[in-house]
């Protein structure tokens, strides 16, 4: 959401002058592409996982602060609430073991983190919303005690200039209202980030929107909000909603919301932040004072400051990023489809599928956005946000005759697309024994139709076919949740329903 801010109103002048300095960020972006002054190839990728703090009775604890002070780490920093966390992964290198390395630097971060929780009775759980919450428990005064949550919370919520809305229809319907952004505080994430080169950020871009429906379809872990069964992942209706700046009639004459799959493909970086200055006014018009023209003269490298911020309140599900490392600009695509969990081993695995899945896509002499709609894949997403691993998806139809299919995502991700993601793999340069266990984990997920979403809605229907109220059932469910994404075992081995209570005497 940006850098540091600092809490305050803004004036007519502030958002004039604003627009003004993103026009000429823009020309900045632009004469840098022209001029090729972005960083070679690394093969690099980064890593970041929204987390929620649970007590032992699996409701929320609203302590982050707390809990931040006695982890002492800076790879560990607030999210939007005082029951979210973030932890940061150091970018690695596409190559070798590099999911095993990763998957222990998780496992030895989470666990500490963990550990230091636990001293104030709660704990780390990795999951896409947590069941137990309330809305109660998501309003204004729980936002974290940081002056840029609150500057966009007060921003988002001028412009939308009435309650939010939520109406989410899936399984059962949860209508309700909100006065502020806490409801996006639910939606607990993994980003993933690809550095590319100006020449390939379209592709792997376009690679990456055509397979958002097929992540989640395998990944989906948020069935459940303030007590509902909804989509199998609800995150993307709560978010866009919980943000929307758009008032009904806005809505209703089609003006985009900020939270957006997109409308199109795109052939550079520079289509993506241009739709952000043609379609969205400026949240935080904060300017500072370097001209990044007058940098480019000179020779040096521009920060886009406002660029990279107004880009941070477009909440895009690939989003693109401009970053400086070294003194040198490089892009990134940053992939924002996947929810938290429900285990390390899922997570890696969900990354491995991903990052293999992109290369191989991206390099394809057809690419599969030749042969598709951009409808089709906006329609893919929905579709698996809605039915998770019973989804079905259009996809392009292999041979000579073209045109599109209609295919079950499992059938489509064992058949196809799992192959695709070794090739990629291996063109990253991937060890076997790396690829074989995480795309494995990806396998037997469609094998067994499961995943953290399925998990959970049948463990919680065994909970009420046991006796328990809907209430107990969703913290019943929580807390095995807990226990299990502990043991580390994927969540398709994970057994359904409840332990039986252990005997008297």
């Amino acid at each position: 959401m940006g850098e540091k801010v600092v809490a305050g109103q803004f004036d007519l002048s502030d958002r004039q002058r604003y627009r003004d300095k993103l026009r000429r960020c823009l020309t900045g972006l632009e004469r840098l592409l022209a001029e090729q002054r972005f960083d070679r190839p690394k093969n690099l990728m980064g890593l970041e996982i929204e987390l929620n703090l649970v007590g032992t009775d699996g409701m929320p604890k609203m302590l982050n602060g707390e809990v931040l002070e006695r982890i002492a780490s800076r790879d560990f920093q607030t999210e939007l609430a005082m029951f979210n966390l973030e932890v940061n992964i150091a970018p690695h290198r596409l190559g070798g073991r590099v999911f095993d390395r990763l998957a222990e630097e998780l496992r030895t971060s989470l666990a500490y983190a963990d550990r230091k929780a636990g001293e104030l009775d709660a704990g780390i759980v990795m999951i896409g919303i947590l069941p137990t919450l309330d809305r109660d428990d998501l309003v204004s005064s729980n936002l974290s005690d940081v002056d840029r949550y609150t500057l966009l919370n007060d921003q988002i919520v001028a412009a939308r200039g009435e309650d939010f809305v939520l109406d989410i229809d899936g399984v059962e319907r949860l209508t309700c209202t909100s006065k502020s952004i806490a409801p996006e505080a639910a939606c607990t994430s993994v980003q993933l980030h690809l550095q590319v080169t100006p020449g390939r950020f379209a592709d792997v871009w376009n690679a990456a929107q055509a397979v958002a429906g097929v992540q989640i379809a395998v990944g989906a872990n948020s069935p459940f909000l303030f007590g509902r069964e909804l989509w199998r992942e609800s995150r993307p209706p709560l978010f866009q909603q919980s943000t929307d700046t758009r008032p009904p009639e806005l809505q209703t004459q089609g003006v985009r919301p900020r939270t957006w799959f997109g409308e199109r493909w795109i052939s550079s970086a520079y289509d993506l932040f241009e739709e952000n200055l043609r379609y969205f006014p400026a949240l935080l018009p904060i300017c500072d004072d370097e001209d990044p023209l007058k940098v480019l003269d000179e020779g040096g490298v521009p920060s886009l400051a406002e660029l990279v911020l107004h880009n941070g309140t477009v909440y895009r599900w690939n989003r693109p990023v401009y970053d400086i490392a070294d003194g040198v600009p490089h892009l990134r695509v940053e992939n924002r489809v996947l929810p938290a969990g429900p285990t390390i081993t899922d997570v890696i695995a969900n990354a491995a599928f991903y990052y293999g899945l992109v290369r191989a896509l991206a390099e394809e002499s057809r690419p599969v956005w030749t042969r598709m709609p951009f409808e089709a894949a906006a329609a893919n997403f929905d579709a698996a946000c809605r039915h998770g691993i019973d989804a079905r998806m259009t996809w392009p139809r292999r041979g000579r005759y073209g045109g599109t299919v209609e295919v079950d995502a499992v059938s489509l991700v064992r058949d196809e697309l799992l192959p695709l993601a070794e090739a990629g793999l291996a063109a990253w340069g991937v060890e076997p024994a790396d690829r074989d266990l995480y795309l494995g984990v990806i396998e037997e997920r469609c094998r067994r139709r499961a995943n953290g979403a399925s998990w959970q809605a049948a463990t919680f229907h065994r909970a009420l076919e046991a006796g328990l109220s809907r209430d107990a059932a969703l913290a019943a469910t929580t807390r095995r949740y807990g226990e299990l994404m502990r043991t580390g075992e994927p969540v398709h081995t994970w057994p359904v329903g409840l332990p039986e209570p252990a005997p008297l005497g």
